[in-house]
């Protein structure tokens, strides 16, 4: 029997029902952190917006029924819409704070020795909310808490914590809770979210593999973090040690980038601290296939003959120098070497914790940011954001791919050895068009927000600013010059919302979803 569209509308919203049930139940950890840090009024905003996230999205997914399982254009759909529905409920507990919360209470949240009023009321405005929610679901770190420590820490946690579910997948989590998907619609979700490559013979197992992984990996870097804080600033409070700690630990290993800080770690003010956040992001940066051979199957050699990994530790050093060398010459930044390492390590893994103002940089040393890191990004199968690495080598390979067979024969059929995979012809040219054509999206996507920026921002900034802010919040990266905040012009904030869910899902479900809003599901000749 032919499904009609609304079996479809419906299959998709059932789907989506079960990410907001899973959703009323991440809120659970930041009223608890809450409470324990005696924010009552943050603690019961949690709650109601648990609340509403729980009964929204358990009638949704109960209540509706359905007999059709999703194809994989409906997977991409789901995955589009789920993750928007994640990000506009998501928000729920910025505004329901923001407005319960009494301002002598706010004002509590304030540093005694700071004179600025506390942040957390911009989230009074539903779009300010929205865009915090999904800067902190699709793990980019641009947001308008002005002064992170002004929000209390039930909100500090919950920024963090959404980056951290986000990383590794909204529908990962689901399919590894819930299992209540069939193989193929498991695999099918899986795919439409992630990197699709399967690690165990089930789905459903893969899913759970995955979260063990990153779960683990999160936990070395907090027992990291915490020791090396102690070790490096003795007199820093423990209690503000382990809470930076578990909050860091996972906006790294997310490469989300908030922070529980007012200067992101520039607040350490510490040469040696930096050096110590360097290793998260590297770590967050890595694809979680990766971390499962060398844990699961025991593959140590992958360290170094991993491609994606080599690669990505060989550019850390050597785009860490040379941007260091541009800052250091163009004489605007003092410790060029210490800021040029870190911001580039920084923008590479899209993690986007800051330590320099880049708006003071010289043009040139923001344009080799933005091309040599932002818009690269980390391996594909992590939590990165870009157009991932393997596929700028990949890129490269087939341009000296293609040169090559200018001088070989006509008859010759030269096999492509690229990335521990021997490729036909037929097969290379494939994944090359693919590639490409991905790749001129994105670049396409950029150039026009960089547009959007240049006449909606506020005077004092550069068009070189504005490629800069829009390669950050497509990159999911994080990084800001200052054009990113509260008084931003409500057009530039959409224009970067809708770059943040285009860049986490990497454009294409996005593409699937208007084509189906507009044109149908029906198959069209072009």
């Amino acid at each position: 029997m032919q499904s009609t569209k609304f079996d479809t509308f419906k299959m998709i919203f059932s789907q989506i029902g079960g990410l907001i049930t899973i959703l009323s139940y991440v809120l659970i950890a930041p009223a608890i952190v809450s409470l324990i840090y005696s924010e009552l009024y943050s603690a019961v905003g949690f709650i109601i917006s648990g609340i509403i996230c729980y009964l929204f999205g358990i009638t949704i997914h109960k209540r509706i029924k359905t007999t059709i399982e999703p194809l994989n254009r409906h997977a991409l759909i789901i995955a589009a819409v789920g993750w928007l529905f994640i990000a506009i409920m998501g928000a729920l507990p910025f505004i329901v704070i923001a407005y319960i919360t009494p301002a002598e209470i706010a004002q509590q949240f304030v540093p005694v020795s700071a004179d600025y009023q506390s942040s957390i009321f911009y989230f009074r405005n539903p779009l300010h909310a929205l865009f915090e929610s999904i800067s902190g679901f699709t793990t980019t770190g641009l947001t308008m808490a002005v002064h992170e420590p002004s929000i209390g820490k039930g909100l500090l946690f919950y920024r963090s914590f959404s980056q951290w579910i986000g990383g590794a997948g909204f529908i990962v989590l689901a399919l590894a809770v819930l299992n209540q998907s069939s193989g193929k619609v498991a695999f099918l979700l899986y795919g439409a979210e992630s990197s699709g490559e399967r690690l165990r013979p089930t789905i459903i197992d893969t899913a759970r593999s995955i979260w063990k992984i990153y779960l683990g990996v999160t936990l070395f870097s907090f027992l990291y973090l915490v020791i090396g804080t102690y070790l490096i600033l003795p007199d820093y409070n423990l209690s503000e040690n382990i809470f930076d700690s578990i909050n860091h630990a996972m906006t790294g290993q997310s490469t989300g980038g908030f922070s529980t800080l007012d200067d992101s770690i520039a607040g350490y003010n510490s040469k040696s601290m930096e050096m110590l956040y360097l290793l998260p992001m590297v770590l967050g940066a890595l694809s979680l296939p990766f971390y499962f051979k060398i844990f699961y199957d025991k593959e140590f050699y992958q360290f170094w003959r991993n491609l994606q990994t080599r690669s990505i530790i060989i550019a850390c050093v050597i785009g860490g120098f040379v941007l260091s060398v541009m800052i250091l010459k163009s004489g605007v930044i003092s410790e060029p070497y210490r800021v040029g390492v870190f911001q580039f390590i920084s923008a590479l893994t899209t993690t986007g914790w800051q330590t320099s103002d880049v708006h003071l940089w010289d043009a040139a040393s923001v344009i080799f940011i933005i091309m040599g890191a932002m818009i690269v990004g980390g391996a594909a199968g992590a939590t990165v954001g870009g157009i991932k690495i393997i596929r700028v080598l990949l890129i490269f390979k087939g341009l000296l791919w293609h040169i090559n067979s200018f001088f070989s024969s006509d008859n010759t059929i030269k096999v492509v050895k690229f990335n521990d995979k021997r490729l036909l012809p037929d097969e290379m040219n494939k994944e090359l068009a693919s590639t490409a054509t991905f790749s001129f999206i994105y670049i396409l996507l950029v150039l026009i927000s960089s547009f959007v920026t240049y006449y909606f921002m506020v005077p004092g900034y550069s068009i070189t600013d504005a490629l800069f802010e829009s390669a950050s919040a497509q990159g999911t990266v994080g990084l800001s010059c200052g054009i990113t905040n509260p008084e931003m012009s409500p057009v530039l904030e959409i224009t970067y919302i809708i770059q943040m869910w285009a860049g986490r899902l990497e454009i294409i479900p996005i593409l699937i979803l208007f084509r189906a809003i507009f044109l149908g599901t029906k198959p069209k000749v072009v």
